[in-house]
């Protein structure tokens, strides 16, 4: 069950990683905005579920509670994400007059960061715990 939580962390990581690819593809394309963020748009769900099956996971796992509370954070965190990037729409992200949305959508950004540094940890965590127990079945 271990291995399981460590794959869905990879899985989690990678996810993640791959947000970032697409905000940044979002952002230098010629595509109006409302259509260049789409695909970004979409996988957020997923980096809204995957933290939660982990959640389910990990105690089934036999990881610590610091584990389960890490992947709670994740979701928290994406949760968080989602309400700044519709606060910063709301103050205005079209090019108007207004450098609050923009602003704001600079926190989503640092936020992104704090999503992935937490997803390293859990996954550096998990698939240390998965290691030993792996090599020790092993024949001498």
């Amino acid at each position: 069950m271990r291995r399981a939580f460590t794959a869905l962390a990879a899985l989690n990581l990678l996810v993640i990683l791959i947000q970032f690819f697409l905000a940044a593809a979002g952002a230098f394309t010629t595509v109006p905005n409302d259509e260049s963020f789409d695909a970004h748009r979409a996988l957020g769900y997923v980096t809204f579920l995957l933290p939660v099956l982990m959640i389910v996971f990990a105690p089934l796992a036999g990881l610590p509670r610091r584990v389960t509370g890490m992947s709670a954070l994740v979701a928290g965190l994406v949760t968080i994400q989602v309400v700044i990037a519709k606060v910063a729409e709301g103050l205005g992200d079209d090019g108007g007059t207004t450098t609050a949305g923009p602003l704001l959508f600079g926190l989503h950004g640092v936020n992104g960061l704090i999503i992935l540094a937490v997803s390293g940890t859990i996954l550096r965590r998990t698939a240390r715990r998965s290691a030993p127990a792996a090599e020790a079945s092993r024949p001498a």
